[in-house]
């Protein structure tokens, strides 16, 4: 390598670095699949995917509802990710050619009765969409913005069908989209003349259909007539969904050619119109860090280097007799404090989630979890949540070692166990709902067992592993010496109250990624693609120096006010950022989502209630070290006897 170790290596280097940062969001990523070429009248295979709602967050099986079959269903190999999210690809009735437009090709035909029409009019009621797949693009309906400036939006999926009168009537009617009109975009090779598919568009219509005499397989459609070129164009005369109705599926297919390059195809999908915002929520958030930065650098290059020159001049004189402030305290800050074997779990947990998103999102910014990569962003978290393990032990046994703890393989059990033991009952109380509503969303057995395995089969072992190599390491000397008897702590003023400092320390966590939050949770439960991956990255960054930097603030004021009891309030200070983060996530409930079944809303906040764990996790111990390495930096500073 000629740059190795060279200055132009290293500026290439960090010039990419931010390139990927900047750009990460938008077309710089590894499309995650092959892409695959396709001469004229070659075979083009439509998969379906689950049928999804907003209003209910319970995805199902696109056979549920009684649609035209194949002669025989067969389900795609799909990854841990896809199964969690519910995915469920199947192949479908509807087989294209490469390039030759068809019109009013018929699918299948359905007789109602009055439990599949219910089952219609119920998934119609909760707006139901559904999902196809064709060459892994996902299917889209093209909206125009009412100002002709602004691009098209694609929503994901159609519409199962729609609500609705007749003229004339006051009864209102459920009718279904029976009439898909299909675009395949494709960008044609002028050399090869082959083509590879970068658009899958649809516009449904729900259409009565006609025909004359008995139904057979070479019965023309009046109201769909490729011999008489009569298309399918408006929804003007509707198909009502009713007992004993009868329903004509049909499609149209037109191809169009495209510039958009293959390696650009998803750019229309993560087209991000909202770009402003994220640069207002990063320079809301720089605010936010550059104020408590001030006050970090006010108290650790002003206070405290006048601190420590007054007591390092005082050891000469008799004024040393009497000491205030933090140095007060030297003798007892670093007692062990109470429930020390379960701070250690939880620092462990945490230092497990901190490597699980770090890595994550250097793969996310690199472009390796491409969206054409279904399920890939949620099975690499839990892959690396699994590996990780290996410093959660590590951490755990190592800071026990420094609490005098003898008995390492207790810590590393709990370390293993305790948060996925948490999360497995809420996810099993969870899974049991969305299973008795008969949703695709409930996990298989076998998916279980697998989760189960990567818990007790390789996370498990790895945190043992940690947890023996921490524990062989010399324990964590402390700068100054602990005396035997604690001292007594004097009373507080109201402002230095456990509880009032607490939550005033997670304010400022939470106001630094609020807004982000906004688009993931949009994401997450509005169906929507979120890939700016750039942005997120550098919120995260801010989070992990807010939270350091406030809890360094409020420890320095606690310590100067001859409180030591720091190790859970250092912990619990930038934690409890995730209090407002649930009481976000209730607020965004109410406000944006249009959820009604019960279900639904016990699954939403169930979820929500694990992200918020997992967030209580991690900024806690990102507090807790900031804390720990300031309380030791500053008491090695200082010449105790």
């Amino acid at each position: 390598m000629a740059f190795r170790g060279s200055f132009a290596g290293r500026t290439l280097a960090i010039s990419a670095l931010l390139l990927v940062l900047i750009h990460g969001g938008h077309c710089f990523y590894l499309p995650g699949v092959a892409p695959e070429d396709f001469q004229k009248g070659d075979i083009l295979k439509v998969k379906v995917n689950k049928l999804t709602s907003i209003k209910t967050q319970l995805p199902y099986s696109y056979y549920s509802l009684p649609y035209p079959r194949p002669e025989k269903i067969v389900d795609s190999a799909e990854n841990l990710g896809e199964v969690l999210r519910g995915d469920r690809i199947e192949n479908s009735p509807y087989v294209f050619k490469m390039r030759e437009p068809q019109m009013c090709n018929v699918v299948g035909r359905v007789t109602l009765d009055a439990k599949s029409a219910k089952e219609f009019k119920e998934k119609i009621n909760d707006e139901y969409r559904v999902n196809m797949i064709l060459d892994n693009l996902p299917l889209v309906v093209p909206t125009r913005r009412l100002d002709q400036e602004s691009p098209t939006v694609y929503q994901l999926g159609y519409f199962v069908g729609l609500k609705g009168q007749f003229a004339g009537t006051k009864g209102e009617k459920y009718f279904i989209h029976n009439h898909l009109a299909f675009t395949v975009k494709f960008h044609r090779d002028l050399q090869t003349d082959s083509a590879r598919i970068v658009g899958f568009e649809v516009k449904p219509f729900s259409v009565k259909h006609e025909y004359e005499g008995k139904w057979d397989e070479k019965t023309r459609l009046i109201t769909c007539d490729p011999h008489a070129k009569h298309t399918v164009a408006n929804s003007n005369s509707p198909q009502e969904v009713e007992e004993k109705k009868e329903i004509i599926f049909t499609y149209d297919v037109d191809f169009l050619e495209s510039d958009v390059k293959w390696a650009s195809r998803w750019d229309a999908y993560l087209l991000m119109s909202d770009d402003q915002i994220h640069w207002f929520s990063i320079v809301n958030s720089l605010m936010i860090v550059l104020f408590l930065s001030g006050m970090v650098a006010m108290i650790m290059l002003r206070t405290l280097y006048r601190d420590i020159s007054k007591y390092n001049e005082l050891e000469t004189q008799e004024e040393a007799q009497e000491e205030t402030g933090w140095k007060l305290v030297h003798g007892d800050v670093f007692r062990p404090p109470n429930n020390s074997d379960l701070l250690c779990v939880y620092v462990g947990t945490g230092v497990q989630f901190l490597g699980m998103i770090v890595v994550t999102m250097i793969f996310a910014i690199l472009g390796f979890l491409s969206p054409s990569n279904r399920g890939g962003l949620m099975t690499a978290m839990l892959l690396l949540w699994v590996f990780m393990g290996l410093f959660a032990g590590y951490t755990s046994a190592r800071l026990y070692k420094m609490f005098k703890g003898t008995e390492w393989k207790r810590i590393a059990f709990r370390t293993a166990v305790m948060f996925p033991a948490i999360v497995s009952a809420i996810f099993f109380v969870l899974n049991a709902l969305i299973w008795g509503q008969k949703s695709s969303g409930a996990v298989p057995f076998g998916t279980m067992f697998a989760l189960i395995f990567l818990w007790f089969g390789i996370s498990v072992p790895l945190v043992f592993v940690g947890g023996y190599v921490g524990f062989k390491k010399p324990a964590i000397e402390d700068p100054v010496k602990t005396n035997k008897i604690p001292r007594q702590i004097p009373e507080q003023a109201w402002y230095m109250n456990p509880s009032f400092s607490i939550l005033i320390g997670g304010i400022l966590p939470f106001g630094a990624v609020f807004i982000e939050l906004f688009f993931i949770l949009t994401s997450i439960w509005l169906n929507q693609f979120y890939y700016i991956f750039g942005f997120l990255f550098l919120v995260f960054v801010i989070l992990v120096v807010t939270c350091a930097e406030i809890t360094v603030v409020l420890c320095y004021f606690q310590l100067c006010s001859e409180d030591y009891l720091w190790w859970w309030r250092s912990y619990l200070t930038s934690g409890s950022s995730a209090l407002y983060l649930f009481l976000y996530a209730t607020f965004y409930f109410f406000t944006k989502l249009e959820i009604t079944k019960l279900v639904s809303a016990i699954f939403y906040f169930g979820y929500m209630l694990i992200a918020s764990y997992a967030f209580f996790v991690l900024t806690g111990t990102i507090g807790f070290y900031a804390c720990f390495w300031f309380t030791r930096l500053i008491y090695s500073s200082v010449k105790i006897d």
